[in-house]
């Protein structure tokens, strides 16, 4: 019963929220590694793409904790902002100047999430779905055959609004990042003052260069084909 009155808690709620946040970044990572060979070696991002829709497990497990995942941290993070202003109460928010006290970020959490959340069904619209479909569903011939999966990457790219989309999403995540990425371990209570600083810092790199280098990768195979 204490255990269930934590998870209810506003404590509980933020510390699985700050969980859902790590494990988003761990797979952010991974993600942008495997996207990267698609840069440095096509054939090898080809041989990976093969390996991870051959396996259910990545397609019908793994992708849809994944979806669950951020749907959660986005709800999670929409009912700890109602608790919040339900907290202050209608006196205590009027005196509340927000701009001297935050950042656009940290008072925008919720708008750059809805941003990426939105992005990424786009983006499991556009590679996840038609995986799913050729393989399992509509079994396409063409399936797997030559540089299938590069040859999909390229198809996509070759929209200028793609590539857009791509941008934005990316620039929300960056800001999203830069506040949320050393609050999931604040919220965890990982405070210590000789590591804290380092994680402050590692985040703050994080933030910039992993969405960065998303960036680039869309950038580069737009330009590849035009």
């Amino acid at each position: 019963m204490a255990n269930e009155s934590l998870l209810k808690s506003s404590i509980g709620k933020k510390f699985t929220m700050a969980l859902s946040a790590l494990f988003l970044l761990v797979f952010l990572a991974q993600h942008f590694v495997i996207n990267l060979l698609s840069v440095v070696s096509p054939d090898t991002f080809n041989e990976v793409s093969s390996f991870m829709s051959d396996n259910k497990l990545v397609q019908f497990v793994m992708q849809p904790i994944l979806l669950l995942g951020v749907i959660y941290h986005f709800c999670m993070g929409f009912v700890l902002e109602i608790q919040n202003k339900k907290a202050r109460g209608p006196v205590a928010y009027a005196k509340f100047n927000a701009g001297a006290n935050s950042s656009w970020v940290s008072r925008n959490m919720l708008v750059s999430g809805a941003v990426i959340l939105a992005f990424l069904l786009v983006h499991l619209w556009q590679f996840w779905i038609p995986t799913i479909d050729a393989h399992y569903f509509s079994q396409d011939p063409n399936f797997g055959q030559g540089n299938f999966f590069m040859d999909h990457v390229n198809h996509v790219f070759t929209s200028a609004v793609t590539l857009v989309l791509y941008v934005v999403a990316f620039v929300f995540l960056s800001l999203h990042l830069q506040h949320g990425f050393a609050s999931a371990f604040q919220s965890m209570g990982a405070r210590h003052a000789k590591y804290t600083p380092f994680v402050q810092s590692f985040g703050k790199w994080y933030s910039i260069l992993i969405p960065a280098g998303f960036i680039v990768i869309a950038i580069y195979h737009f330009v590849t084909n035009l």
